[in-house]
């Protein structure tokens, strides 16, 4: 009897943890199940093109402390392309594989579903670092983010407080701003803005002007890349939108820094952090959630539950349909951002 083909993919922005999935995926798929694991190189790229590489103990020795993906990645979206979900599904058949792991955040999960309805065995692995899919209570890389965003503001205070500066830190966060306001909170921020609420200019440097007003000399301001100043549109980098619809984000800090300055007088320096949040080796706590992730994973292979998802319900790893998974956006939770405001200026 031959043996079963499970191919594993990593599709959108990379992310601390991807490699401790794919090893766990490989470890449990090889030992337990006797499974030939396949890797499906560039994302959902690699489905339209038949681009793959054999998976085995030797190939994912060594990789759990590394960051990014040793499968690469893509933001390619089959959906978008001429005849593309037949193409995976003919790849399909073309790899042998008899079901797919598909690992990452709404766009990549959501084309899993798309094509678990129209016939294909997938299971979906959760990841994003902006931690804003709605299906998990947490995803890997998150955390590994956080602990990035909160060292720099740490960083950042010890220069602001020489200088007498105010110092604006743009974070990532497209929709939600998890990273903001959990970096911003550990690292002592004075003001944490977000994109489910609308930017108060007034408010913003009437809080530093107190601030200042009682003798502190520095503010430190976290502000995440999707938020937007009241009654206006989102600050991008480029218009041109890639295959999911998303256009590139990046510059709210320079308007805000800019306009902090001008309205205090308070001199303001803006930094920008970028992928570098993306970078790095994962923290424990995602090098243990995305091994959790990827047990589960292939055990819903192994049992035949597709066109579900793995995610995480408090402490335990439990498993949703793909299609909640993607339902809606994971905002952040007012009370946490509440706990934020009480250091506000």
């Amino acid at each position: 009897m031959a043996r079963r083909r499970v191919g594993i993919l990593t599709g959108g922005g990379d992310c601390p943890g991807l490699n401790a999935v794919i090893r766990a995926v490989t470890r449990k798929g090889t030992d337990a199940y006797g499974y030939d694991i396949v890797g499906v190189m560039l994302g959902w790229r690699g489905m339209l093109e038949s681009v793959s590489m054999p998976l085995d103990l030797n190939a994912v020795s060594g990789i759990l402390p590394r960051g990014g993906t040793i499968l690469g990645t893509s933001r390619t979206n089959p959906y978008n392309e001429p005849d593309g979900a037949d193409t995976v599904k003919r790849n399909m058949v073309t790899m042998e594989l008899d079901a797919l792991i598909a690992v990452g955040g709404d766009d990549t999960v959501g084309v899993a579903s798309r094509l678990y309805e129209d016939g294909v065995n997938v299971i979906g692995v959760p990841k994003t670092i902006d931690n804003d899919l709605d299906g998990t209570d947490q995803t890997f890389g998150f955390d590994t983010a956080i602990n990035t965003v909160t060292d720099a503001i740490d960083r950042l205070h010890t220069t602001a407080e020489s200088h007498n500066r105010v110092m604006v830190v743009e974070v990532m966060g497209r929709h939600a701003g998890w990273i903001a306001v959990e970096a911003g909170i550990a690292g002592g921020a004075d003001m944490v803005l977000i994109p489910e609420q609308p930017v108060d200019l007034e408010m913003v440097c009437s809080s530093i002007q107190k601030r200042h007003d009682r003798g502190k000399t520095f503010s430190i301001v976290v502000v995440a890349e999707g938020a937007r100043l009241s009654d206006e549109s989102l600050v991008l980098q480029s218009e041109e939108r890639d295959a999911f619809g998303h256009v590139r984000l990046g510059g709210i800090g320079i308007v805000l820094g800019e306009e902090i300055e001008r309205r205090t007088g308070f001199e303001t320096r803006v930094t920008v952090l970028g992928h570098i949040q993306r970078g790095g080796n994962p923290t424990a706590f995602d090098r243990v959630l995305g091994t959790r992730f990827g047990i589960a994973a292939i055990d819903l292979v192994h049992t035949g539950d597709f066109g579900n998802m793995v995610a995480l319900r408090g402490t335990d790893i439990v498993s949703v349909p793909l299609k909640d998974a993607v339902s809606k956006l994971r905002t952040v939770d007012m009370n946490l951002y509440d706990i934020a405001r009480v250091f506000f200026g």
